[in-house]
């Protein structure tokens, strides 16, 4: 049962006894005894002997010296007048406590004196039963009857008083009835045998000089009083030395547990660097998981263009559609490239000038198969509008580029499932290209729009990832671009890219070691170059790629093979993969140019852009080829090599006519 409930219950039972042994006593009480003095008493005890209290140590009660007077009007007045006086007087003490806490509530005030009345009703019950007639004791000579009168009195009313009381203090602090009994109650045992002792003498004293002389044993009500307060006093500095003693305690046990807790932090720094671990593979995993998203978008498009493909008849389109889906392949090439960056946390770029119209031209067709032919399928129709007429060109990466807009591109077509209007358009404003994508969709929330680019953040459930837009945001930035959202439910949204315009014009050839193959000069005798790679199907195939542009081609399977035979002919060039069993191609690169170190080098790897910039400065490689290659590219630096072969001849030459 709780607590509140149980406290109420046990005041009202309370009351109801109080109210029973009040109509008791005052049925039987002795009219004849009644007189002026009692009246005086009455007063007296009212008036002065409760305001003459000391505090219960650490819970809001008090004790006064009126047990004394109670004890005294047992003695002269009866039981039943002492009831009725005791419950007038906690009555008016606890109104006036009541004045000075006004927490205090009316319930509690009638209980007070119902606790009083019933205690003393219970002392006066006792005593007569074993003394019989309570008022003859004082008569006479001290007698041992008259002292364990006393005696009794003094220890029935504070078992019964002080139990009464300790019960209602364990109901409200819910603790055991012999723990508060014992540390709040029972120190002031004292205070009602000196009570008791007081009536006694006070007693004997009336009976033998009269009623007045109560007035001449006032000092001994002073002496009660202070002793009260003395005997709280040394029960306070008790109580504080023993308190000063659990802070010791206290003390001990808290460094225990400052101990304690360091190692629980110490455990839990373990634990957090653990799960830190687990959420970095977790982490890697999800991306993984969406650039895989990402890759089958490529697939998608490589697959739908093909199928196209196979249902038309017409030359102009094969070749168009062809060239797309070489695109495409490139952009998955370059999607396997970035899952090697996110690995090894590398950020090197070579950014070539890239042509805005053609970038827009490009994702509108590879995005085709998506948002017209599926889309018409479904009767869903969303109409591309491209509006660029700015020939700008912008320095980047033309295969992370186009990946942004295609993926803005299907973004729109998802955000408009009942058909459209998608918009690719391109200005220049100060310096910077404003590259838009617009769709007249679902649009999205003020909630929505500030999450778009956080990783993993997707309103598309189980058909997203939520990377596609984090790559995307990534992309730009490394651009040196801004990205601006503009949205609104039910009427569609607008993405804004900015990119700095390339300073130079017009499209400028390939980096600085390639030149046009429209520039090569005519060959006058075969360049050799050595092939060294483990797998045979890529030998092969730069092989055929080297004799196709003229060259000769001598493979080799491994690095030791290939340094052999390089010390049994000359070569004009060599081109050799990273990831070999016996040799790397750093490795064989090193020894290679510690043989000759004018000789061209060309490191052709799958490791991609993971390839660090201090490594090929360190083993001095001309170039850094990933894989998948393009035809074109091998062919090129297969003419530069010859390029270079023929100003060493010629400065040879020069040299010998000089």
């Amino acid at each position: 049962m709780p607590r509140k409930p149980l406290t109420k219950a046990y005041m009202l039972v309370l009351i109801a006894s109080a109210a029973a042994a009040a109509t008791y006593s005052a049925i039987h009480l002795p009219l004849a005894r009644i007189d002026v003095r009692f009246l005086a008493l009455t007063i007296l005890t009212i008036t002065i002997s409760s305001r003459l209290t000391v505090r219960i140590p650490r819970i809001s009660g008090h004790i006064s010296v009126s047990d004394t007077f109670f004890f005294l009007t047992i003695l002269v007045y009866g039981g039943e007048a002492a009831v009725l006086l005791a419950a007038a007087e906690a009555l008016c003490s606890s109104m006036r406590f009541s004045r000075k806490a006004i927490h205090i509530k009316p319930l509690t005030i009638v209980f007070n004196s119902s606790m009083m009345a019933c205690s003393t009703f219970v002392t006066f019950m006792v005593v007569s039963f074993l003394f019989g007639n309570i008022t003859a004791l004082r008569y006479g000579q001290f007698s041992g009857a008259f002292v364990a009168a006393l005696c009794v009195m003094a220890l029935v009313q504070y078992v019964s008083n002080s139990s009464l009381a300790a019960i209602y203090t364990s109901l409200k602090m819910n603790e055991p009835v012999w723990h508060i009994w014992s540390k709040y109650y029972l120190w002031a045992s004292i205070t009602f045998f000196a009570g008791a002792s007081a009536a006694g003498i006070i007693a004997k004293v009336t009976d033998l000089a009269g009623f007045y002389a109560l007035v001449a044993t006032t000092p001994i009500i002073t002496i009660i009083y202070f002793t009260y307060r003395t005997y709280l006093r040394n029960v306070e500095a008790m109580a504080a030395a023993a308190k000063a003693e659990e802070v010791a305690a206290h003390a001990a046990e808290a460094e225990r547990h400052v101990a304690e807790l360091n190692h629980y932090i110490a455990e839990q720094k373990r634990i957090r660097e653990q799960f830190s671990q687990i959420e970095k593979m977790s982490a890697l995993g999800e991306l993984a998981s969406g650039v895989a998203h990402e890759f089958n978008n490529t697939l998608a498009g490589i697959l739908g263009r093909a199928q196209l493909l196979l249902e038309t008849k017409d030359p102009v389109k094969t070749e168009n559609g062809l060239n797309i889906i070489i695109k495409t392949a490139k952009d998955g090439a370059k999607t396997v490239k970035r899952i090697q960056d996110f690995a090894r946390q590398r950020r090197d770029h070579d950014f070539q000038l890239v042509d805005v119209r053609q970038l827009l031209l490009d994702a509108g067709e590879i995005t085709r198969p998506r948002w017209k032919n599926r889309a018409e399928a479904a009767n869903i129709h969303i109409n591309l509008d491209l509006e660029c007429d700015c020939g700008a060109l912008i320095m980047g990466d033309e295969s992370e580029l186009r990946e942004v807009f295609v993926n803005l591109v299907f973004n729109a077509v998802d955000a408009m499932p009942h058909g459209g209007v998608l918009t690719l358009a391109a200005k220049e404003i100060d310096g910077l290209v404003e590259i838009s994508v617009h769709d007249t969709g679902t649009g999205m929330t003020e909630e929505t729009r500030l999450r778009i680019f956080d990783p993993f953040f997707t309103t598309k459930d189980k058909l997203g990832m939520g990377l596609g837009l984090a790559v995307s945001y990534g992309i730009i930035r490394r651009h040196e671009g801004t990205v601006d959202v503009e949205s609104q439910v039910s009427v569609g949204t607008t993405f804004r890219i900015r990119l700095p315009i390339a300073k130079c014009a017009t499209k400028a050839q390939p980096g600085g070691d390639f030149v046009s193959l429209k520039t090569v000069p005519a060959k006058s005798s075969q360049t050799r170059i050595l092939v060294v790679d483990d797998e045979e199907y890529v030998r092969d195939l730069l092989r055929d790629i080297l004799e196709k542009e003229g060259c000769e081609a001598v493979v080799a399977e491994g690095g030791h093979q290939a340094l052999s035979l390089s010390e049994n002919g000359s070569f004009d060039a060599v081109f050799t993969d990273v990831g070999m069993p016996d040799m790397n191609g750093w490795e064989l690169s090193r020894a290679v140019r510690e043989r000759n170190s004018n000789i061209p080098v060309a490191v052709i790897t799958g490791w991609g852009e993971a390839v660090g910039s201090h490594e090929r400065q360190a083993a001095r490689v001309d170039w850094v080829v990933t894989k998948p290659f393009d035809t074109p590219q091998i062919a090129e630096m297969a003419h530069e090599v010859f390029r270079r072969r023929a100003l060493r001849i010629g400065q040879q030459t020069s040299a010998v006519a000089t």
